[in-house]
């Protein structure tokens, strides 16, 4: 038993707990904890090259210069400069290695996004536009880049920095690090307030960035163009365009301006420390307390100007990490989305399909609610509250089998649950006897091939568009196939044959030359089960001739489901079906349905009624 559950698509809205959120942020990391572990030893021994620098220093001041001992001194100096080499010897490995582990994060999160996606059933894309999710992938996932290709490796090596720096002032001269670390607490509670604040802006401008690339992908497309221009509201799309880039200024100027002001607060203070350092130690001179040395002075205070960059830049971390939260929330939103169309845990595979289809008392409804039987049906206007009610239908192999009705009746939703591009919620559908929940993915894409109104092809040529149906397709396999669609002789006409370039959705073909286009490429995926959804609604009357003899010899053979607006395309199928709200009303061949008078034979006066007169030619 399937339990059946309403579908949700819609990302959350509730904020996630932080411990949560950071610990699987730091579970991204885990694949590389070996290449990290040799990032944090570069850090460690990095930051006790930096901290020996000081005690040089405080040895040629207070030692080899007031003692004259020129090889100590030339020691010291070497190994001041020393020191500095090792020093950038090892960041440029730290850069080099916390990079590279942080660009497979980035691919690891961009791939695992693109796989959800390709696993959402066709109704999370219905509701979600496609520019919201390039966004997520591009804006959402490029704007974490600095935290996981650097804010690790930072994070760790201004924190050891820190902590080696606090111990070498503390072996120096303990008083003097009271002083310099008494205002760090109110930095910390700074640099947090000023974090939550930018967390805040940056999920405003992503969800902006998201609307701003939305309306990009809408209106620059080829459709988008043609619409805009056609309808002559090119200017006021540029207007609206203008409009949300403003109010994308507005959301940049206050992230980047966030806590700016505080931010530079503590820099200032953090630079006048030598200041209150010398004056500190004078006064405790003048005070009779014990005299502090030159060396361990000026050794000092170059710990603590060594301790400012790593503490700001520790401080700027905590801020950053905060902000790309809202980042990895947005990406942790997708990746959380449930799958509802799912491959069982022991899928059945059919090595050899027959292609009976049959509907077992389907009912489906796009909100994922199972019917009431107990309820009425009907709205109160009359029509199916359901998408499809009590669907009783079976295809031989080798059958065919046509659904007619008004728009809406549910023609094109009755086809798409035999691949699954939609789930039942009540009842079955049978591949050879068994429910294609059942079957695994690969049985159902290599059983099943879908020709549909709307003609997609990717903007590649002509050779590289049918291929995907096919990758190891030969060039003859290619030609045969587009001969048989009809549609090599034109193919081979262009300059650039089979290379040729078909253009940003298809647009450099007629609307019957890339229907052609679509039926080779199903020819050379070669399935026994066909579906073909209004494949020539949208033709003239001669090029839907052209297309139906490519589709009669793609058809040859295979079991075939038709939905059909146009009735004539129709009339040979073995079996008819006429939907109407939802529900099956009329069944039978195109002749016991005209004999009967019922809806059908409403709908071929009606189709009769509006055929076009082709004029002779």
């Amino acid at each position: 038993m399937r339990p059946d559950t309403p579908p949700s698509w819609t990302p959350s809205t509730q904020e996630p707990e932080r411990p949560a959120q950071v610990r699987r942020i730091l579970r991204l990391f885990r694949p590389y904890r070996g290449r990290l572990t040799v990032v944090g030893l570069l850090v460690a021994a990095s930051a006790l090259v930096s901290v020996a620098t000081p005690f040089l220093l405080r040895e040629i001041l207070d030692t080899a210069i007031p003692d004259r001992r020129t090889g100590l001194l030339t020691l010291l100096a070497l190994g001041m400069i020393a020191a500095a080499v090792v020093n950038s010897v090892f960041g440029v490995l730290q850069t080099l290695i916390s990079t590279t582990v942080g660009q497979r994060v980035m691919h690891d999160l961009r791939t695992a996004v693109y796989d959800r996606l390709q696993r959402m059933p066709l109704a999370f894309f219905t509701r979600t536009r496609t520019g919201e999710v390039q966004s997520r992938i591009a804006n959402d996932i490029g704007g974490m880049q600095a935290t996981v290709t650097s804010t690790a490796t930072s994070l760790v090596s201004n924190l050891t920095s820190v902590v080696a720096t606090v111990v070498a002032m503390l072996a120096l001269d303990w008083r003097l690090t009271v002083v310099s670390l008494l205002l760090l607490p109110v930095f910390v509670w700074i640099s947090r307030r000023v974090g939550a604040e930018r967390k805040k802006i940056t999920s405003q401008r992503q969800k902006q960035m998201a609307t701003m690339s939305a309306m990009v992908t809408e209106s620059l497309s080829v459709s988008g163009i043609l619409l805009g221009r056609s309808m002559g509201q090119s200017e006021s799309l540029t207007r609206q365009f203008a409009e949300e880039s403003e109010r994308l200024v507005g959301l940049e100027v206050r992230s980047n301006m966030a806590g700016r002001w505080r931010m530079s607060t503590i820099g200032i203070v953090m630079a006048a420390m030598p200041a209150l350092i010398y004056w500190a130690a004078g006064i405790a001179l003048q005070a009779g307390g014990p005299a502090v040395s030159i060396g361990t002075l000026v050794a000092f205070v170059s710990l603590q100007q060594g301790l400012l960059r790593p503490t700001v830049s520790l401080l700027s971390t905590g801020v950053q990490v905060q902000t790309s939260l809202a980042l990895f929330a947005r990406i942790f939103e997708y990746l959380d989305l449930p799958i509802d169309i799912t491959e069982p845990a022991d899928p059945v595979r059919l090595e050899k399909v027959r292609g009976e289809v049959r509907f077992n008392g389907v009912d489906f409804d796009y909100d994922g609610t199972p019917p009431d039987a107990s309820k009425s049906t009907l709205s109160k206007g009359g029509a199916s509250k359901g998408t499809l009610r009590g669907i009783e239908l079976t295809v031989p192999a080798g059958g065919s089998l046509a659904v007619v009705g008004p728009t809406g009746s549910g023609k094109t939703t009755l086809s798409y649950l035999v691949p699954r591009l939609y789930d039942v919620t009540g009842g079955r559908v049978l591949l050879d006897g068994v429910d294609v929940r059942d079957l695994d993915f690969d049985t159902l894409a290599r059983a099943i091939g879908v020709v549909s109104q709307e003609t997609y092809l990717f903007h590649a040529s002509v050779a590289e568009n049918l291929r995907f149906a096919k990758p190891d397709a030969t060039d003859e396999e290619i030609v045969a196939a587009a001969e048989a669609a009809q549609i090599h002789d034109h193919i081979a006409s262009l300059p650039d044959g089979y290379d040729t370039l078909v253009g940003e959705r298809g647009y450099r073909f007629s609307g019957g030359e890339k229907q052609r286009l679509a039926i080779a490429r199903t020819i050379l995926r070669d399935p026994p089960v066909l579906i073909l959804d209004e494949a020539t609604s949208a033709l003239d009357t001669r090029t839907e001739q052209a297309v139906q003899q490519a589709i009669d010899a793609l058809s040859a053979g295979r079991t075939t489901i038709t939905i059909a607006h146009r009735l004539s395309t129709v009339r040979d199928a073995d079996q008819i079906v006429v939907l109407d709200g939802g529900r099956v009303a009329e069944r039978g061949t195109h002749e016991e349905l005209l004999a009967r008078d019922g809806r059908y034979a409403a709908l071929v006066r009606r189709d009769t009624h509006l055929a076009p007169v082709v004029p002779a030619v």
